[in-house]
């Protein structure tokens, strides 16, 4: 117990007297004597406080300053904020019209491409077709200079087969690639009769020499009057005696002379088709006459259109 005393004297001695120290905070004024045992080290203690207090103020100056920055910053990064969120706004909307026209141009990339595709179908198509018609035309053009050179060739040789007959009674002639036989009244026929003549029949059998040996010639037999007036116990009119004429014709071809009747046509043109004027005898002479038009078989041609 004794020790224990002795113990707990220096201690509550030591707490009286750190209870009556003075207590100094920055800014007060430097006691002139400090009681007790504080005095010896009163000047190392106050330059302390003075230098910690300095350190304080520069410190509390350094957070004003530093929440100023952050204020500041604060402001301005609030204010990045926002047009970061308007930019962005924007940008979304941008690329969603970016995207709209990506898509829209996709789209018209692939109507276009679509469209080509079907205008080169087409084109080739058409190419096609010209080359065919180009080949058809080709060959028509053949045929035709076939046919050209057939009649020119039977107008020769039938020049040469009626070289006896005056060319008041008899012509030959090459007219829209067809060989025209025309035989006057006067050969063939005696006024208003639809009867050959001997001479006209002599005429017919030179001529049908040539068609028989020419099998690929069809034949049109076109009989024609002048204006005046007929009418008989046979024939009506005109109209009548032509083809009546020109059915005469056909007979002694097919019948007479054994022209193949699938090659030859009779028809009658009254005085409608004259060839002169018929205010003349000369003039309703010229146009008194049957007509024996000759012309190449158009079965090729025929085929070719067709195709």
């Amino acid at each position: 117990m004794k020790r224990i005393n002795k113990l707990l004297f220096p201690l509550t001695l030591f707490v009286l007297l750190i209870g009556c120290a003075p207590v100094y905070k920055c800014g007060d004024s430097k006691p002139a004597k400090v009681p007790g045992l504080w005095s010896k080290n009163l000047k190392t203690v106050v330059i302390e406080r003075d230098k910690l207090c300095s350190n304080l103020a520069a410190k509390e100056r350094e957070i004003i300053v530093l929440k100023d920055t952050i204020m500041r910053i604060t402001s301005r990064y609030t204010d990045l904020t926002v047009r970061y969120n308007s930019l962005s706004d924007k940008n979304n909307a941008l690329d969603g019209k970016y995207r709209k026209l990506i898509d829209e141009n996709l789209s018209k990339t692939d109507q276009f491409n679509k469209a080509m595709e079907a205008k080169s179908d087409e084109l080739n198509t058409k190419e096609r077709q010209l080359a065919e018609r180009e080949k058809s035309l080709t060959e028509m053009q053949r045929i035709i200079a076939k046919q050209d050179s057939i009649t020119n060739r039977l107008n020769s040789i039938l020049r040469n087969a009626l070289l006896g007959f005056n060319s008041d009674e008899l012509s030959v002639e090459i007219k829209n690639g067809k060989v025209y036989v025309s035989m006057s009244d006067k050969l063939l026929f005696q006024s208003g009769s639809s009867a050959v003549e001997d001479k006209g029949k002599n005429a017919l059998k030179l001529l049908s020499e040539v068609l028989d040996k020419n099998p690929d010639i069809d034949i049109l037999v076109e009989g024609h009057t002048d204006n005046v007036p007929i009418k008989t116990n046979i024939y009506k009119d005109n109209w009548d005696l032509s083809v009546a004429r020109a059915t005469s014709i056909v007979r002694i071809l097919t019948t007479d002379y054994n022209i193949a009747p699938i090659r030859v046509t009779a028809s009658g043109k009254g005085e409608f088709f004259p060839k002169s004027e018929n205010d003349t005898p000369e003039g309703r002479a010229t146009n008194r006459r049957t007509e024996i038009i000759l012309s190449p078989k158009l079965d090729e041609i025929m085929k070719l259109l067709q195709n």
